[in-house]
Order: structure tokens, then C-alpha cells, then sequence
């Protein structure tokens, strides 16, 4: 997990406008979108100071789905999995607005799973944004700290401009007057991170190494070789890509 510490504001100035220029590639052909939203999260979450962070976006199956996140330890993983079930990111997505918990283990909502297993993990405060777009949410972003308290105006409006920033990163211009392709986008992004899971699987295998440094190696080896990530965890899924390389890059 991060350990954020905040950020000075000419540091904080330089790393908004960095994720905001970030954003212009998804208006190109050629695009990650995951690696795009997994670099906004962690911008996120230091810009915010908050310790963990992930993007939930809904699929085919009416169901919030994971895509993106600030670690690929199973412990969070299992954290934003449980708040789409019942927690925050579910109270956001289903009503369109801001869900600040600024104490989980005070809080009163009906969330005991979620409230157990975040404190399990040390987090006592989390804000659910969610990613919306003339009215239509597609997902919620989900902010996590260890130390209880609401994020102040100013920081919640810096993640709801970040949030807006990762639902345009999805639905770009050409996709408003082409309906299908968000759906084709929203489908890609999810499908894409089933072959990320089974690609950081097999790293962790064969290679020991943790599913955040699996990740990192995936990510790493895609820019370098300016192929997409999709690209990178298939030639790992199909052992078309040498493992010993990929993982040497993220150690």
C-alpha cells in the first residue's frame, strides 16, 4: 500500500496538470486504457493523500467490476470487491453522488463486511466518486486512508476532476455519437483485466514475485516495447513473451 505523504502545492500543481495532459492520449487511435486509469489512480491517491485507491467500472452484467487500482495485492483487490457488493462504491454508483465515510468503523450504514474487512486492513476512512458523464454513471472511484477524517472541499472536488478525467478516458468524443463503442470500450477494459489477472498469475508462479510487481513488469514491458497491455498479458497467458525478461524489468 502507498504511504502518502501531502504534497507541496507547486508539486500537487505539476502533478494535476500532468494527469489532465495524460488524458489527451485517449483521444488518440491507439491507447491503453487500463494502464491510462491504473497512472490516474495512483496520481490520485498522492495527490489526495489517501493510502489505496481503485476504479470500478459496471459490466455486461449490471455488476461493478474492478479494473484498475493502486496495488494488485489480493487484500486490496478484496477490499473494492466487497465495497461493490455493499459498501461505498455501491451507495455512489447506484445514487450518482459523492459517498464520504469519514470513519468506517463508526459509520452506521449497513456495510459489515466491508466495514470488517477494511479495518482488517488498517484503512478507517474511505470517498467513493463516481465516474459520470450527462447523467449516465459507469463506475465509481473508490479512495481509501488509514487515518479517519473527510477530505477536505478542495480535495474532493480534485476527485471528482479525476474521476471526470478517467469517465472521459473511456467514453471519448468519437464514442458520445457512437453508443456501441462505449460499450465495446467499457467490455475491452474488463476483458482486459481477466487476461491481466491470469498473466500476473502465472508471473507470480513461475517467478515468485508479488501480484503488484507482476503487474509492474506487465506495464513496464508494454511501454518499452510500445505495445498495449492487453498485448503484453496475452503473450504472457500464451508464453509468446519470455517471462524471465518481462520480470526481470520490474526488480
Amino acid at each position: 500500500m502507498n504511504d502518502n505523504q501531502p504534497v507541496a502545492d507547486s508539486n500537487r500543481e505539476e502533478l494535476i496538470n500532468d494527469a489532465f495532459v495524460r488524458v489527451a492520449s485517449t483521444l488518440v487511435d491507439s491507447y491503453d486504457v487500463l494502464d491510462m486509469l491504473s497512472t490516474l489512480m495512483n496520481t490520485c491517491t498522492e495527490l489526495l493523500s489517501v493510502q489505496a485507491g481503485g476504479i470500478l467500472l459496471l459490466d455486461s452484467s449490471n455488476e461493478l467490476e474492478l479494473v484498475a487500482s493502486t496495488s494488485e495485492e489480493a487484500e486490496l483487490v478484496e477490499i473494492m470487491i466487497v465495497a461493490a457488493g455493499a459498501g461505498p462504491c455501491i451507495d455512489c454508483f447506484e445514487t450518482g453522488t459523492v459517498v464520504s465515510v469519514p470513519d468506517i468503523e463508526r459509520d452506521l450504514r449497513d456495510w459489515p463486511r466491508f466495514r470488517r474487512t477494511a479495518l482488517e486492513q488498517g484503512f478507517k476512512a474511505a470517498h467513493a466518486t463516481p465516474l459520470r458523464l450527462h447523467g449516465e454513471v459507469i463506475g465509481a472511484m473508490n479512495l481509501l486512508s488509514t487515518t479517519t477524517g473527510a477530505l477536505s472541499d478542495r480535495d474532493a472536488q480534485l476527485a471528482q476532476a479525476l474521476a471526470d478525467v478517467a469517465t472521459v478516458g473511456i467514453l471519448h468524443e468519437r464514442s458520445l455519437r457512437q453508443p456501441e463503442i462505449v460499450a465495446a470500450q467499457l467490455h475491452l477494459a474488463l476483458d482486459t483485466r481477466i487476461l491481466v489477472e491470469q498473466a500476473k498469475g502465472v508471473l507470480a508462479q513461475l517467478r515468485s514475485c508479488t501480484m503488484s510487481e507482476a503487474f509492474d513488469a506487465l506495464r513496464s514491458y508494454a511501454r518499452e516495447h510500445s505495445v498495449t497491455l492487453r498485448s503484453a498479458a496475452e503473450g504472457v497467458v500464451n508464453r509468446t513473451i519470455s517471462v524471465d525478461e518481462l520480470v526481470g524489468q520490474a526488480r
